[in-house]
């Protein structure tokens, strides 16, 4: 009956210990007032027993229920019913700067390197749910997959169709991609932006400098977190384009320039992360995900709903229908 019912003030049910006594007084009243009339015989009387006096009590019963009601409505019984509001207090803006270079494509990650990286930065991006997050594809040259946006279904479709292609010029232009990235975060509003930039080579192609990328970076007040790709030593990696235009592989060594991403992540205020296999690109991302926590104010509704009201009613009724009972049924008793 009374789950779900708080009541506020508690100390009112303390009256009831004076029920009991109420009772007592009553009783004690009763045989007071109780008439004695001796007589040696009742002959010549006519002598007959009505209900009426036997249930007159029923009054002082009535009044006893009301006042425990009223008692009840005085320690103010209410029901809550909360909300949780969440608001996102220091929203964060992501581009994520992906090598699309054919030597993303070699298996020292499993199957290769882009597939691998395309399924932990999707875990990546389901766990940013707060945050806007935009892609940028670069080889020899760079370009915008898909603008900051919040819609996670719009970037994850982006990211599976991220592929290997023919179009984009060849080359490792890490300072082209960090540019692209750049000038998509420029103009954001955000409290914190931040470019997650990943490669497994070399700068070799490009027109812009990554020092000079960089400066933009810190111009605009960009974080920039960069990943070198690839395990330590040989990799099997595509090597030339057969007739049927699958890849020739072989084992090559693998060269990524860590000075320069160390050095871009310093400037910039980020850190740089090497990825030798699946597990490590994970850890790696989780360790950004740790890094940069979207900052989540939750706000409390709580709507109260008195339920003194009715108690009171039902008190005012019991009564009126006592007196009502005093003054017309029990009246040549009172």
């Amino acid at each position: 009956m009374f789950e779900g019912i708080e009541f506020l003030n508690k100390e009112f049910f303390w009256l009831f210990l004076l029920l009991p006594l109420v009772i007592i007084w009553y009783l004690f009243k009763q045989k007071q007032q109780t008439a004695e009339l001796k007589m040696s015989s009742i002959k010549g009387f006519k002598v007959g027993n009505s209900l009426l006096p036997k249930l007159r009590p029923i009054l002082f019963v009535l009044r006893l229920a009301a006042l425990s009601f009223l008692i009840v409505a005085l320690a103010r019984p209410r029901t809550s019913d909360e909300t949780t509001k969440t608001k996102t207090t220091k929203g964060i803006d992501i581009v994520m700067a992906i090598d699309v270079s054919a030597s993303m494509l070699a298996k020292d990650l499993l199957p290769n390197r882009l597939e691998a990286l395309k399924k932990v930065a999707a875990e990546f991006i389901l766990g940013r749910p707060n945050d806007r997050i935009g892609l940028v594809e670069y080889a020899g040259e760079s370009y915008t997959k898909t603008p900051i946006t919040s819609d996670k279904g719009i970037v994850l479709r982006s990211l599976r169709d991220i592929k290997y292609n023919t179009i984009i010029e060849g080359g490792t232009a890490i300072g082209m991609g960090l540019a692209t990235s750049v000038n998509r975060l420029k103009d954001s509003k955000a409290k914190s932006k931040i470019i997650i930039l990943l490669t497994d080579g070399v700068n070799n192609s490009g027109f812009i400098d990554p020092k000079i990328a960089s400066e933009l970076a810190v111009e605009y007040g960009i974080k920039v977190y960069t990943i070198g790709l690839g395990t330590n030593g040989m990799a099997l990696s595509p090597y030339s384009i057969l007739p049927n235009g699958k890849f020739q592989y072989r084992r090559v060594n693998v060269e990524i320039d860590e000075a320069l991403l160390n050095e871009i992540a310093d400037v910039t205020g980020g850190t740089y992360f090497r990825a030798t296999d699946n597990k490590k690109l994970k850890d790696i991302y989780n360790e950004i995900n740790k890094l940069e926590k979207t900052e989540i104010e939750e706000i409390k509704y709580t709507a109260y709903d008195e339920k003194y009201r009715p108690l009171i009613l039902i008190a005012l009724g019991l009564l009126l229908i006592e007196v009502l009972l005093r003054f017309t049924v029990f009246r040549s008793f009172v």
